[in-house]
């Protein structure tokens, strides 16, 4: 029988076996009492498993609001549960009821946090998973080896067409692989959609027209489901080479549903991720919604970069990088992609600490707030890649190439 291993870690104040079992329950064939049609053939067949109980040191934090039991006396746990996949299938949407669902309202835990998930292949025969992938986008990008050098508009609202058009002409004559549109940019009354695609194609089919290498740009598509496909097709009749869809905003329905219809490679942003995410006690980790994002077809995907201007540790991004490098149900191989707070000086430290020229590396403000302009931005961060991956120091790069020195001046290094 095939299941679905999913991975948590909880912590109560009840005895531990009997509210793991309660989880097991209640997101299978249980409820709060015994009732009428609960057969032991029924339960045999469609309760979910408990495999395994490894027990942790409490952590020594206050319980979730509404939690039972003496917090004194609280006992936490890594805990996999076994979910049988005829229970509903491999439909996304639907392992999530079962895996995630009502699990985190629960009286009897003070913690609960899903941490990975183990699926079967049949997960892989219903999604094809990305399209296009680490190898689809350097073929598109024209850059067969080193990291993808890209950027974000900024400001990332309020700029007009004309603005837009001279901002991404600047950078792409400066050598940039990639450019995307920021979040809070979808089709808003003051630069639409089509507008924005307009004055960005005008840049970029003439570069690609003289150079023979287009830069991808990734329009942010988000919107309701039923406009998804038409915003697509607008991009990609205007000779696009990419699309932005926010996962979380638009759900992993709504990206299987783009992944389904899409000849782009679709940038997949995490936006609200850190709101079910930055609890340690509450929520989905990295590991296991990366797996869903893959899964649902997005071709790349924010990991947050280190040193960055979030909540999370050079640990946590480095974690989550690897994550998402790492085979899964057979291939799935998407890019990585670095941001926040990302900027020439922490070229050196990123290459040591991944060991991998497969990423996406973005820098907003890093590239923007160049204290020379845009353009300068662009080559610092070239030239610091070029040397970390070259074996020369930051310091004897920033010497030869005025841009990067300024810019470690501006920004710092690592």
């Amino acid at each position: 029988m095939d299941v679905v291993r999913a991975t948590y870690e909880i912590e109560t104040a009840l005895p531990l076996e009997a509210t793991v079992a309660t989880i097991a329950g209640e997101q299978s064939t249980g409820t709060f009492v015994a009732v009428r049609g609960e057969t032991e053939r029924l339960t045999a067949r469609h309760a979910a498993t408990v495999e395994s109980i490894d027990e942790l040191p409490p952590s020594g934090r206050p319980p979730l609001p509404g939690a039972s039991g003496d917090w004194s006396v609280a006992r936490r746990a890594r805990v996999r549960i076994a979910f049988p996949l005829h229970n509903f299938g491999a439909s996304l949407p639907n392992l999530l009821a079962a895996v995630a669902g009502n699990l985190f309202e629960l009286r009897e835990v003070g913690a609960l946090r899903l941490i990975d998930l183990d699926l079967p292949m049949a997960f892989a025969d219903a999604y094809p998973g990305p399209g296009f992938g680490v190898q689809g986008t350097r073929k598109l990008v024209g850059r067969e080896s080193g990291p993808l050098i890209g950027t974000i508009v900024k400001p990332s609202i309020g700029l007009s067409a004309d603005e837009l058009a001279a901002l991404v002409r600047e950078i792409v004559e400066a050598g940039i692989d990639f450019i995307k549109d920021d979040e809070l940019q979808g089709s808003a009354p003051c630069l639409p959609l089509a507008e924005r695609v307009r004055a960005v194609m005008s840049v970029l089919k003439p570069y690609a027209d003289r150079t023979g290498r287009m830069p991808m740009y990734a329009f942010n598509i988000t919107d309701d489901i039923s406009r998804l496909a038409a915003n697509h097709d607008l991009v990609l009749e205007a000779g696009g080479s990419c699309v932005m869809v926010c996962v979380n905003l638009v759900g992993l329905a709504g990206v299987h549903y783009l992944r389904e219809r899409s000849e782009l490679p679709i940038h997949g942003h995490r936006a609200m991720f850190g709101a079910f995410s930055r609890s340690p006690q509450l929520g989905i980790g990295f590991t296991a919604f990366q797996k869903l994002a893959r899964l649902a077809g997005v071709d790349h995907l924010h990991t947050n970069g280190i040193a960055n201007k979030f909540y999370e540790s050079d640990e946590q991004v480095l974690a989550s990088i690897e994550a998402v490098r790492r085979p899964f149900l057979g291939g799935y191989h998407i890019l990585p992609v670095l941001s926040s707070g990302q900027s020439a000086g922490l070229a050196h430290a990123t290459y040591a600490a991944t060991g991998t020229e497969d990423l996406l590396v973005l820098a907003g403000g890093g590239i923007h707030g160049h204290p020379h302009g845009s353009a300068a931005g662009v080559r610092s961060m070239r030239e610091a890649w070029a040397a970390a991956i070259e074996g020369e120091s930051l310091d004897a790069r920033a010497a030869r190439v005025p841009e990067l020195a300024a810019a470690i001046d501006k920004f710092g290094r690592r």
